[in-house]
């Protein structure tokens, strides 16, 4: 369990970026900084007066429990659909708060193992004592970590280690920092490695994001198999035991020490007060935390138990495990069914239905986006040249002016409002650049490119399929042709598929040439593919490319009004 908490605490130090903080907005900095330190003081205060925990005991669980990860907002805030500021709010305070949770407990570790039982049984060290010790012990813990993080950064930079050998490099690394770490001092290697991966961090490596993908598959691996470990420990007395004090302390966590903290720090930060309120209430706890937690409950349980330590605190120590269990089971329940219904009467939550983000301005891609919002389907059109946004801004189109690919991105534009990404710049290596950052993200599925010349799968000349999006529109019309057919006075045409007017009817009408390009199929949005040919169904609505022509005879059923709630 020590090596897994270790790989835990180091994946959690790989996400703290000092220059993506500092890029924040002033809230999210509020919530960093002081709202952790607000939250960790009253969620001690609160564990030690409510929750009856010793002190020691009570202010490790207090730190831990300032973390809200990122493996569990995220996934609500996609359900919730909320409006971008409290989104990023939320998303941004669980990214950046949770290494410095467990930094919180890792010093408070070490504080309770140096100051208490320091010499004899049960005997602690002054405060001089204490505090020279653990600076002394916490530089140490820091300056290897540090050491062997900017070791690492070297290695990979010089390209010492092979591509397919920096994972397990990096792997290895891990577990020697934190057992020598250990040798030199006992739990100093947790230290060690949060310091490690922070140093990682902040070294510009080029390889970064894929390091972080294998750490978080381990870690995500790890995680799971501690938490089997731990529930299957955790004995039905222990759930029994559970007195009406532990209930009163989680709701007093809940419903006092999150919104206090939240509303404290945010003061002057230019939040509404519906802001603050949901962002006061989402706070939701995962397993990360209960495997934290149950390490070092376990870890101070066998500390006092050496240092012949009062009854008191070990049984504060053991309850540790059932009051992280009960604090994430309270959270995720309570949190998980509440921020749509609450989103949703503070009026933070969008009622708009996933978008679309055109990647590279056109006069052909304008075009497109202008029928998408007659469709009341959100686009917006990104790209880097001004010139370029020209046609879409003349449209009324909402642009973003900069690169998509820049590594603050994520601060100007929210990735959850939309469902789909549509690379039409007129570079393909670039656009394949595009569906390959934001695949993961938004679902390999949902990325489509437009390429520079007609090829198959089997094209040895073209890109790698594995390296690009999906190819956009069934022919795999190059973006050339696309602008050149705009010129010609080819035109977009919404249509809605019924009983009365049928598929069959409906593909006769629009001819061989004309490119179905979008389905919309009980609100969900399906672009047309080389890889996944659109085939309408009855009740979809389509949108397709057709040629300057005469209007079909139905033209009375083809063409709907902007106002049809279906498109």
């Amino acid at each position: 369990i020590s090596i897994a908490v270790a790989v835990i605490l180091f994946e959690g130090g790989l996400t703290l970026n000092f220059k993506e903080i500092r890029g924040l907005t002033a809230g999210v900095r509020r919530l960093v900084f002081p709202g952790v330190l607000i939250a960790w003081a009253l969620g001690a205060l609160a564990a030690i007066h409510i929750g009856a925990l010793s002190p020691g005991p009570a202010i490790l669980f207090a730190g831990v429990m300032v973390v809200t990860g990122p493996t569990v907002i995220i996934p609500l805030l996609r359900q919730a659909k909320l409006t971008p500021r409290p989104a990023a709010l939320l998303k941004w305070e669980g990214i950046a708060n949770d290494p410095i949770g467990a930094l919180f407990a890792v010093f408070t570790f070490e504080a309770i193992r140096l100051g208490y039982g320091a010499g004899h049984a049960g005997e602690s060290a002054t405060f001089g004592q204490l505090a020279g010790s653990l600076v002394i012990a916490s530089a140490l813990a820091v300056g290897f970590g540090w050491l062997l993080g900017a070791f690492a950064a070297r290695i990979f930079h010089r390209g010492w280690a092979p591509e397919y050998l920096k994972p397990p490099v990096l792997f290895a690394l891990v577990l020697f920092g934190s057992e020598f770490a250990n040798l030199m001092q006992e739990e100093a290697g947790l230290l060690t490695v949060t310091a490690m991966g922070v140093t990682l961090a902040n070294s510009r490596i080029a390889s970064l994001d894929d390091l972080r993908h294998f750490k978080e598959s381990i870690a995500t691996l790890l995680v799971s198999g501690v938490f089997i470990v731990l529930t299957a420990n955790l004995t039905f007395e222990k759930l029994t035991g559970l007195e009406a004090r532990d209930f009163l302390f989680v709701a007093a966590m809940l419903f006092v020490v999150r919104p206090a903290a939240i509303f404290l720090s945010t003061i002057g930060a230019g939040l509404s007060w519906r802001e603050r309120l949901l962002v006061g209430w989402i706070a939701p706890r995962g397993i990360v935390a209960v495997a934290v937690t149950s390490f070092f409950g376990a870890a101070l349980v066998s500390h006092y138990a050496a240092a012949g330590g009062d009854p008191a605190l070990l049984q504060s120590a053991e309850r540790l495990t059932p009051l992280a269990f009960l604090m994430v089971f309270a959270t995720v329940i309570a949190h998980g069914f509440s921020i749509g219904p609450l989103a949703r009467w503070l009026g933070l939550s969008s009622a708009e239905r996933p978008g679309v983000l055109i990647v590279g301005g056109s006069e052909w891609a304008a075009a497109l986006a202008a029928k998408l919002q007659e469709m009341e389907i959100p686009v917006t059109i990104a790209d880097s040249s001004w010139q370029r946004l020209r046609p879409a801004r003349q449209a009324d189109v909402p642009v973003y002016f900069g690169e998509i690919l820049s590594e603050v991105i994520e601060h100007h534009l929210d990735f959850n409002r939309f469902g789909a990404v549509l690379a039409l710049s007129p570079n393909e290596s670039y656009n394949a650049l595009v569906c390959t950052d934001l695949g993961p993200e938004l679902g390999r599925a949902q990325v489509y490119q437009a390429s520079e010349r007609r090829g198959g799968e089997d094209d040895r000349r073209g890109l790698s399929y594995a390296l690009r999006g999906r190819s956009f529109l069934h022919s795999g019309a190059t973006l050339d042709e696309l602008i050149r057919r705009h010129y010609m006075g080819w035109r977009f045409q919404r249509t809605r598929i019924t009983e009365e007017y049928p598929p069959e009817t409906y593909l006769k009408d629009i001819g061989k040439e004309a490119e179905i390009v979008l389905l919309v199929r009980k609100g969900a949005l399906q672009f047309a593919s080389a890889e996944a040919p659109l085939k309408p169904e009855i009740g979809d609505v389509a949108l397709a490319y057709l040629p300057k022509l005469e209007p079909p005879r139905r033209a009375a059923a083809v063409e709907t009004s902007s106002a049809d709630p279906a498109a």
